[in-house]
């Protein structure tokens, strides 16, 4: 299958190369050319089974036709539990029990895993990733020991967790971490004008491991996919999806899968006081702004990379777009605990006030899936004070705190990227 362009200014390439580029050489995002036909309510299975009757179909004709599978197995290799704290509330999809305790892990471990399989000593990668707080952790797990491919993390200066910052700087080489004194959307834009850069993005072996690379939005098709026929094995209904989201990506994902006739609902995205989703959807205008720090900082995104690959690919909002503030977030993970006994992060939050947003008419029509993004460990500085009580950490992040961590400052200007490319 080949891939083309939002911008539709490149040539259009197989999936091994579209995942060398990360970005079109024009600046835009790829798509592929058609999508598989997918019978809607396959039979039900793991996480790893749905992704191998997915995946190969957008890699034929590529260098790695024939390798989806086993890649598919070895990188997700942990449980997606879906759980219902309470008996009339939504279910709760827990994308949390990775490696690194956040949903990135999906992506990134399939990303790697397949830049393992095509890059070489000749012509080794370099990832260059700009992160608002999971995704560098993600990316710099999935690259340990990875022989041909390293990673590049750009992080914003005070604007993330201590816990993700332990977890960004924590990573031997090829990792290094990259804090810059700049929001997220001024890291993502560094990152967005080195691979503009055709000489620098040449000489580095460039490519991106944020949800603008098509490696990382394909794989992210198969949790809601399992999830979705797991929901209507079990009532005998498409199951409505509240995504929280702040890049677009998890989301796009999503209606991706439902465009592959996979058993998915309604979707609601649900936002946090960056209101430049919100206000597309409810008055048509899409107007980037500079980001806003908030409780469920994931998702600090004033200029979302992957509105592009919406616009281009169903410009007619298939989705609905719910904000919620700092004080509903608060209130939703205590009150969550208080009811139900369950922990919350803040991004999950999100999506739990927006539920209760959705019309009661509508709400009613079918079981919905509330996707649970990270572990509240990850933001127990904001969790812990809401219940009342400390949160253990899994193992996979007890051991993440034992490792040192080295990290190098940086200005959001490209000339200070390219010297410590360089270094």
């Amino acid at each position: 299958m080949l891939f083309h362009s939002t911008r539709g200014e490149s040539p259009s390439v197989p999936a091994d190369k579209a995942l060398r580029a990360g970005a079109a050489p024009d600046g835009g995002l790829y798509l592929p050319e058609g999508l598989p036909q997918i019978r809607s309510g396959r039979a039900v299975g793991s996480v790893a089974e749905v992704a191998c009757e997915l995946l190969p179909s957008f890699f034929t004709g590529s260098a790695l036709e024939g390798q989806i599978e086993q890649i598919c197995d070895d990188a997700f290799n942990f449980p997606v539990p879906i759980v219902q704290p309470g008996e009339s509330g939504p279910h709760i999809l827990e994308l949390f029990h990775g490696p690194t305790g956040a949903f990135k892990d999906f992506g990134a471990r399939f990303l790697f895993r397949s830049f393992d399989r095509i890059a070489d000593a000749s012509d080794p990668i370099t990832v260059l990733a700009a992160t608002s707080g999971d995704t560098g952790g993600a990316v710099g797990c999935a690259a340990q020991g990875n022989a041909h491919a390293g990673a590049v993390i750009l992080f914003p200066k005070g604007r993330i967790s201590p816990f993700q910052e332990h977890q960004l700087c924590c990573w031997d080489k090829p990792v290094r971490a990259l804090r810059v004194d700049a929001d997220f959307d001024a890291c993502q834009a560094l990152v967005k004008r080195a691979f503009l850069d055709q000489d620098l993005s040449r000489t580095f072996g460039l490519t991106s491991a944020n949800s603008i690379s098509i490696g990382r939005l394909l794989p992210q098709m198969s949790y809601w996919a399992m999830s979705a026929r797991q929901m209507l094995a079990d009532t005998g209904e498409k199951p409505g999806l509240v995504i929280p989201t702040g890049n677009l990506g998890n989301a796009f994902a999503a209606i991706l899968a439902r465009a592959l006739g996979e058993p998915i609902g309604p979707i609601v995205l649900a936002t946090n006081a960056n209101r430049t989703l919100y206000d597309w959807f409810t008055d048509g205008q899409y107007k980037a702004r500079a980001s806003v720090a908030t409780l469920a900082n994931a998702m600090d995104v004033g200029a979302p990379s992957n509105f592009e690959r919406l616009a281009a690919f169903e410009p007619d909002a298939p989705v609905e777009v719910v904000r919620v503030t700092d004080n509903e977030i608060e209130m939703a993970i205590r009150e969550e605990h208080t009811l139900h006994g369950y922990v919350a992060c803040p991004h999950t939050a999100t999506a739990l006030v927006a539920h209760t947003r959705i019309s009661d008419r509508v709400r009613a029509e079918r079981p919905w899936l509330v996707g649970a993004t990270a572990h509240p460990y990850k933001f127990r500085e904001t969790v812990e004070p809401l219940i009342g009580q400390k949160i253990s950490p899994p193992q996979t992040l007890a051991n993440v705190l034992e490792r040192p961590t080295t990290v190098r400052d940086i200005p959001a200007e490209l000339s200070a990227l390219q010297a410590a490319l360089a270094s």
